[in-house]
């Protein structure tokens, strides 16, 4: 390849796509309408079960892509995405209980299954391609991933009202009212297109191949990388090393409590709107309040996005284990001052600098797994390295909805076209219990990071 920036394209168009892993708030009040007798921890399920399969997924596809190229690999995760989301439309057609069922097999499981077939193929080629940059190029390679909320869940959310798609707040065009299920219909077929545009793209180096003019020992931010040039761990190795499971309690910290905020942001901002609000309010009202979680949605994909970037390319100039260190600190002061925070302002900002923090997680724990293992067997050791993710993205929402304390009902008019009333009703929830611990999480990570040291391989 002449050039090895369109690696970088392809990875951009893929994971901008399987971001929208990220929206599952929006989904959450529809599907709580459409189905009342579902709970606060049976509708975040899905959102569980999807991260967990898409952990999986990342080791299944990071050792097969070794094998036989990113590129198949990234083709095989888009189908399953797409198809995954195509079949959960037909949810509607169950009774509740069947229902949740069938939607966790197809959105969560085979959803989850192709969002981490495709996950970790533009990661791997893209370290090959850029040893010259490796923590600024997967905080780029992955920032899509974090941007693509911004983008769906606005789509996510005008598709189902049939409302304007809206970017910060600004109408753009008024999208068809195609409905909650329909909205699962069109975003399949989106991205079965775009994952498939995406992986045409992909393709590996030559062995041996180095930037023109890059010398790694002339660079003392290269340090970890050119004293470990050699030094490629199997997976066998590197789950031998105390620096694996470190760095894996670490990740898997720093992912519950990001996945806490990101995959319950809308019902987070609505509980707080809702809480200063009467026990009873018209639908005009709860569009307003409506708009502004999909809004929060995407400000903090904007902020994931960013923090990829911003803390990939510092953890190039100052380290990883600084970089880490800060990120872990950051985090873990927000998350312990979120019940102090209750103004909108105030709290969304809490939710953006937590969104910040969480990107860096996604840019730099990719760069030291190549750092500390190598990357002959990259593909299987970030694998298995981004279980953490998987785990941390179970313990994270279930937290958030076990630990949710009732504080209201509030109820809802609202006039059908027919001009007959209906009521719903919204649960507000206190999740305070839930932020202290996430934020207990990341001071433990902090301090397994601060003992870290590079590992030495031993044959």
């Amino acid at each position: 390849m002449k050039n090895r920036w369109f690696v970088v394209l392809g990875a951009l168009i893929i994971q901008i796509s399987l971001g929208a892993v990220y929206i599952w708030s929006v989904f959450q009040t529809p599907l709580l309408h459409h189905f009342p007798s579902w709970r606060e921890t049976q509708v975040t399920w899905p959102a569980q079960i999807i991260l967990a399969f898409f952990a999986l997924a990342v080791i299944i596809g990071g050792r097969i892509q070794d094998k036989i190229g990113p590129k198949p690999v990234a083709l095989a995760g888009g189908l399953m995405l797409g198809t995954g989301l195509i079949l959960s439309k037909f949810t509607a057609n169950f009774p509740p209980s069947t229902a949740l069922f069938w939607l966790i097999i197809t959105y969560s499981v085979l959803g989850g299954l192709g969002i981490g077939a495709a996950y970790v193929c533009p990661i791997a080629t893209c370290i090959k391609w850029f040893p010259d940059k490796r923590g600024l190029i997967t905080g780029l390679a992955v920032a899509g991933f974090g941007a693509g909320a911004f983008f769906f869940a606005p789509l996510a959310r005008g598709l189902i009202e049939g409302e304007y798609y809206q970017l910060l707040g600004r109408n753009l065009f008024r999208l068809p009212a195609v409905g909650l299920f329909n909205t699962f219909l069109v975003l399949g077929i989106i991205f079965l297109i775009t994952i498939t545009a995406g992986a045409m793209f992909l393709k590996n180096p030559e062995p041996g191949y180095q930037p023109v003019g890059w010398n790694p020992s002339a660079n003392p931010d290269q340090s970890i990388l050119s004293s470990n040039q050699k030094a490629n761990f199997t997976p066998a190795q590197m789950f031998r090393t105390w620096q694996f499971w470190s760095l894996w309690a670490a990740y898997l910290f720093g992912c519950a409590a990001g996945l806490m905020i990101i995959m319950k942001a809308s019902p987070l901002w609505q509980s707080l709107a809702l809480s200063r609000l009467s026990l009873g309010i018209d639908g005009s009202q709860f569009h307003q309040i409506s708009s502004a979680g999909a809004l929060t949605v995407s400000i903090i994909a904007i902020f994931n996005s960013l923090g990829r970037l911003i803390w990939g390319k510092i953890s190039d100039l100052a380290g990883r284990k600084q970089a880490l260190l800060a990120i872990f600190l950051i985090c873990s002061l927000t998350m312990l001052s979120l019940p102090g925070l209750t103004r909108f302002s105030f709290f969304l900002s809490g939710l953006s600098l937590i969104g910040l923090c969480f990107g860096g997680f996604l840019a730099v724990f990719p760069a030291i797994t190549a750092d500390f293992f190598g990357t002959k067997h990259y593909g299987a050791n970030y694998g298995y390295m981004f279980s953490a993710y998987g785990v941390g993205g179970i313990i994270g929402p279930y937290l958030a909805a076990a630990l949710m304390k009732t504080t209201a009902i509030i109820h809802i008019q609202e006039f059908d076209k027919a001009g007959q009333s209906i009521k719903k009703s919204i649960i507000v929830g206190n999740y305070n219990q839930a932020f202290w611990i996430a934020g207990l999480f990341c001071l433990l990570a902090a301090l397994a990071i601060l003992f870290l040291k590079k590992p030495s391989l031993r044959t």
